[in-house]
């Protein structure tokens, strides 16, 4: 039993720190199979910035209005992720947008330059993000939420798509290779169960982020199997930007 516990305590700290920036505290002891394993974990990642949003939105508050506090909080999640999923929404926009053939999309991807497509869905979604916490209502609890809940769409995607980049090149192969749906169950019922209890079991909140995983992986997923054949990396990151603002967009209209 501890072998399995000190086991899956390096896969969430390896989850931490393929996800963020945040310091990994212990030592880690590195395989493709445990960056497998550490998939699970994402929502809880998500939950733990969440957490750490609010906490300083809240803080903010203190000194400054509603609205600047936000852009201050948005400027640190930027910074905590390396704006992880940000770069991979600009990389998959430039490849979907400038791409006539799947080799070219994924040759556009793979180039470190941002084009127009990424940059006008860089400011579009940064923007609407900050607009959307705005109208949430209370602010604490969208920052709590969206990181944990759009985490879980790219599981469902890895679960049901094929991986379709250079293997040798990829930073991501690793997390999708072998995708355990027990593991994808386990994140789901995760997600699940923290949403209810942190909303008090609010349906309209549940309802949002089931569209929010389900349908963003549904949406994203069938057009990435039309114009690429299946995910990279980049998507699954783009699919975590999305998620977010679908759910804020029904957390703005409730």
């Amino acid at each position: 039993m501890k072998p399995i516990i000190h086991r899956e305590w390096q896969a969430l700290w390896l989850a931490i720190g393929f996800l963020t920036r945040i310091p990994m505290l212990v030592r880690i002891d590195y395989s493709p199979q445990l960056m497998n394993q550490c998939s699970v974990y994402f929502p809880l990642v998500g939950l733990i910035l969440g957490t750490i949003y609010a906490a300083l939105y809240i803080a903010l508050m203190h000194f400054w209005s509603p609205l600047v506090c936000l852009v201050l909080v948005t400027g640190f999640h930027l910074w905590i992720t390396g704006a992880f999923h940000e770069d991979g929404l600009a990389d998959s926009l430039d490849a979907l947008g400038g791409g006539y053939s799947v080799e070219a999309r994924l040759r556009i991807m793979k180039d470190s330059r941002i084009g127009t497509y990424g940059t006008v869905a860089l400011v579009v979604a940064l923007g609407l993000k900050v607009a959307l916490l705005a109208e949430a209502q209370p602010v604490w609890l969208a920052l709590l939420l969206a990181p944990m809940v759009a985490r879980l769409a790219p599981l469902l995607i890895m679960g049901h798509l094929s991986y379709v980049t250079d293997p040798d090149k990829s930073k991501s192969k690793p997390v999708a290779d072998d995708f355990s749906n027990t593991r994808l169950a386990l994140a789901a019922a995760f997600t699940l169960m923290a949403t209810l209890l942190l909303t008090g079991f609010q349906g309209g909140i549940l309802l949002w982020s089931t569209v929010a995983t389900l349908g963003t992986a549904l949406a994203w997923g069938l057009y990435l199997r039309q114009q690429l054949g299946g995910y990279t990396g980049d998507t699954l990151g783009a699919s975590v930007v999305f998620a977010e603002l679908v759910l804020l967009l029904g957390l703005a209209s409730l």
